[in-house]
């Protein structure tokens, strides 16, 4: 099993209602890439400095899992509004054994 987990912080124009509609967009995708075995998006409350503003928990079967989620049509079009609300991420990828 591969798990996939990006954390986004937000630009401060449109934050909240950005981040409703990206986690909106990201839960649909359940369903709508085959590769995609589970995903658990979460919107952040910590009112720390260090906090990330969303985060997302993915899994898939193997790494062709993963690199065929990463360019299904589908995911792109989230990838597209993401890049234009988002001001960085950060990405782990690793197998549970």
């Amino acid at each position: 099993m591969v798990v996939h987990i990006v954390m986004f912080q937000f630009k401060e124009e449109n934050k909240k209602a950005n981040m409703i509609q990206a986690k909106q967009m990201l839960e649909n995708l359940m369903g709508a890439v085959p590769t995609l075995r589970s995903i658990d998006v979460g919107l952040n409350f910590s009112a720390e400095s260090r906090a990330m503003d969303l985060s997302i928990i993915t899994t898939f079967e193997n790494k062709e899992g993963l690199n065929a989620y990463a360019i299904h049509p589908e995911h792109l079009k989230v990838v597209d509004f993401i890049k234009t609300v988002v001001e960085y991420s950060k990405v782990v990828d690793y197998e549970r054994v």
